[in-house]
């Protein structure tokens, strides 16, 4: 038989049996954390870094200071990634093709994204199409919870746990998604300025010119959650790699928004009406009341805009990976456990520091956490921590 021959998909299938019986059971599932911050413990793995992106500079050397610091630690994640395609791929032909041919079947990508990734691949001496590889990653394999709270005063908050790299690469020495752990020294803060004045602040993974979590200081949040269809991310790459290139890429869509919209309004205008590769959900939030809503996209429309109306009861927002009218897979019910702290937290309590509770638990907490972050449009304050999910923990 295949699994007497193939102990890997045995610790897999077993991993899906452990999880589909863990999601509501303890030890994988906890009652409400309090008091997890200031972060501190087993789950804090520690602080994430701050650099500044000078948009002043050529886009070619914008990335240079910070590459220059990272490289080492992307060279790692790239390995993986080529090992990871060598395995299917013995010949070593599919890495061939990503080093030599990737560009040019995807041709011109949008301006300044391209000469970024080349600034990129010059400082770390990788191959641009490896680098370009690890940009097109993240419309494929997000997964990820997001809140946007209003607390009595009408101030927003919003929060979200960067969740990736299932399925790719399980170290059963320690129990953790490999590619998860190789992220999170990469993982920074990003000020990006232009005149010495904050544009925009992002979290964000050195090496990625994209943006999957940020803000505009004084009027809007944004973060990006993976939607899963069959119409999806990859559909849209193969339509660009064919020609058909009148959509946006997610990750530039988001970074455009945060550099370039002037308001929680125009925000919310582009991000439903624009064509992108990649099914997505897009969690906005503003710098007033009622600001805030998920938007789910496909690839060509607005499915659905879900928006706060606290004088209704409906104080907060939560998107995870699925669409909020259908149940979510039942090996990966995040959604019940975050609603369930935040009606125990009250809209009287909300703040950053129960937000980082409602995040901190499992399993909304788990292996593939690589941080947090907290976002207060309002004050400027952005805040992010590399999170661990000791054992007992769910895999996702």
């Amino acid at each position: 038989m295949l699994l007497d021959r193939d102990p890997i998909i045995c610790v897999f299938l077993a991993s899906v049996v452990v999880c589909a019986m863990a999601q509501h059971a303890p030890p994988w599932t906890e009652d409400c954390r309090k008091s997890t911050y200031p972060p501190s413990g087993p789950t804090y793995r520690g602080p994430v870094p701050w650099y500044t992106i000078n948009l002043d500079l050529p886009p070619y050397k914008r990335w240079q200071e910070l590459m220059i610091d990272k490289g080492s630690s992307l060279k790692v994640i790239v390995k993986s990634m080529t090992d990871m395609a060598n395995a299917f791929v013995p010949s070593g032909k599919l890495m061939e093709m990503v080093d030599h041919k990737l560009h040019d079947l995807l041709g011109k990508l949008p301006a300044p994204y391209e000469e970024e990734m080349k600034g990129i691949a010059a400082v770390t001496d990788i191959p641009l199409g490896e680098i370009i590889s690890f940009n097109i990653f993240y419309e494929l394999f997000t997964i990820c919870t997001s809140v946007i709270a209003e607390d009595k005063k009408g101030h927003l908050l919003h929060g979200r746990n960067m969740d990736f790299g299932i399925f790719l690469g399980w170290n059963i020495n320690n129990n953790t998604w490999i590619v998860t752990e190789e992220l999170k020294p990469l993982t920074v803060n990003l000020d990006f300025q232009r005149s010495n004045k904050t544009v925009f602040k992002a979290s964000s993974f050195a090496g990625y010119v994209g943006m999957l979590t940020g803000f505009k200081p004084g009027l809007f949040s944004l973060t990006l959650n993976e939607r899963f269809s069959l119409n999806g991310g990859y559909i849209g790459v193969l339509e660009w790699m064919l020609g058909k290139k009148d959509a946006m890429w997610i990750g530039f869509i988001t970074r455009l928004v945060l550099e370039n919209g002037t308001s929680y309004e125009e925000a919310k205008s582009i991000l439903t009406k624009t064509k992108i590769l990649a099914p997505a959900y897009f969690i906005l939030g503003g710098n007033s009341s009622g600001e805030g809503c998920v938007i789910t996209r496909d690839r060509k429309q607005s499915l659905d805009v879900y928006e706060l109306e606290a004088d209704q009861g409906r104080w907060y927002v939560v998107q995870t990976n699925y669409d909020r009218w259908k149940n979510t897979l039942f090996l990966d019910d995040r959604r019940t456990p975050t609603k369930m702290c935040l009606n125990r937290t009250t809209q009287e309590n909300i703040s950053f520091e129960t937000m980082y509770d409602v995040l901190s638990t499992k399993p909304v907490l788990n292996k593939l956490t690589v941080f947090t972050t907290l976002m207060d449009v309002k004050k400027g304050r952005l805040e992010t921590y590399l999170r661990d999910c000791p054992d007992p923990c769910i895999g996702w």
